[in-house]
């Protein structure tokens, strides 16, 4: 695996937002469960509210919004499966 791999779902070369894949375990699932609690967070403020307008422009927008921490969060936790892995084999 390389040392530094970009987010997914940015394009640019070279890319500036990386993942340090020999990051310690415990720092790369403090940064994975932060930006998967921050959407879960919002969704369930969301869910619980009784009047929610339903602007089709508008949520589209947030869900794209929502997506970039949820994405991050699931590479990051794609990293700690595939270091976790690694160690088993060894």
């Amino acid at each position: 695996m390389q040392r530094y791999i970009p987010l997914t779902g940015i394009d640019q070369i070279p890319a500036s937002l990386l993942i340090d894949t020999q990051a310690p375990l415990d720092v790369l699932h403090a940064m994975a469960d932060y930006r998967i609690r921050t959407v879960t967070q919002v969704l369930e403020n969301i869910a619980f509210r009784a009047e929610i307008g339903c602007d089709t422009v508008v949520l589209s927008d947030f869900s794209k919004l929502l997506a970039i921490p949820l994405r991050d969060g699931c590479d990051l936790m794609d990293v700690i499966g595939k270091r976790l892995q690694a160690q088993a084999s060894e």
